[in-house]
């Protein structure tokens, strides 16, 4: 270790200098069985889901009279996060879109009128234009991303 004392010889610890692992690691620690893999896509493909209505209920919030569609980003950060978070599971690009599809398929679901003629999207003034609001802000981050990835 070096001799800053005089007179005391240098002293080795060999705990510190082991290259011994304490602890045994796999070959693959990326290898888990299929059926883990299809759960967990099937669970973040219900997550995307989830994105998109609560998105959708929170969209029209109105914040000092005016509107302020912050549900949309948080769904589009929501949404990057779920992709990235199959983009793990798999190496397959379209199974690592599949809670961005499920969200696209939810909000073309929710634009469809409700029984007794109910809307979600829509509104006065700004709010008219609110799908198209929210299908930019919510579906460009993890779009962006899917591209990135399989350049």
């Amino acid at each position: 270790m070096g001799g800053r004392l005089v007179g005391v010889a240098a002293r080795q610890h060999p705990d510190l200098t082991a290259t011994k692992r304490s602890v045994e690691v796999a070959e693959d620690p990326g290898a888990t069985h299929p059926a883990i893999r299809t759960v967990v896509l099937a669970l973040l493909a219900v997550d995307g889901v989830l994105s998109a209505v609560a998105g959708a209920l929170l969209l029209p919030l109105y914040v000092c009279g005016f509107p302020l569609p912050i549900s949309a980003l948080v769904s589009g950060l929501v949404n990057l996060a779920l992709v990235w978070a199959a983009a793990y599971w798999t190496d397959s690009a379209r199974l690592s879109a599949l809670p961005l599809l499920t969200w696209l398929v939810t909000v073309a679901v929710l634009t469809l009128g409700g029984p007794g003629g109910d809307i979600v999207f829509g509104g006065p003034g700004v709010m008219a234009y609110s799908v198209l609001f929210f299908l930019a802000l919510g579906a460009a981050p993890p779009a962006i991303f899917l591209w990135r990835r399989t350049r």
